[in-house]
């Protein structure tokens, strides 16, 4: 377990997961946060991002734009998305 972050317990009746389908070749982190409502804004996305409350295939990322790209997994304490290309 030493390669996994917690972030803390998980209440199953709030936990998100989601697949999000991107058609380009990456968006944003702090936008990807903003499409898929685990915010209600870029603003408040980037403090998300910034407190260390975001991971990006297990790891924090501080970057409000990190490039996510398709196979990506981006989780936090109450929330999974799956990163896929579109069809």
């Amino acid at each position: 377990m030493d390669d996994v972050h917690m972030l803390g317990p998980v209440d199953d009746e709030t936990f998100l997961e989601e697949t999000f389908q991107l058609r380009t070749d990456y968006i944003p982190l702090c936008d990807l946060l903003k499409y898929c409502s685990i915010t209600e804004s870029g603003g408040e996305a980037k403090h998300l991002i910034a407190e260390g409350n975001v991971l990006v295939d297990g790891d924090v990322e501080l970057r409000k734009t990190a490039k996510i790209r398709p196979g990506q997994i981006v989780s936090g304490l109450d929330f999974q998305i799956h990163v896929v290309a579109a069809p």
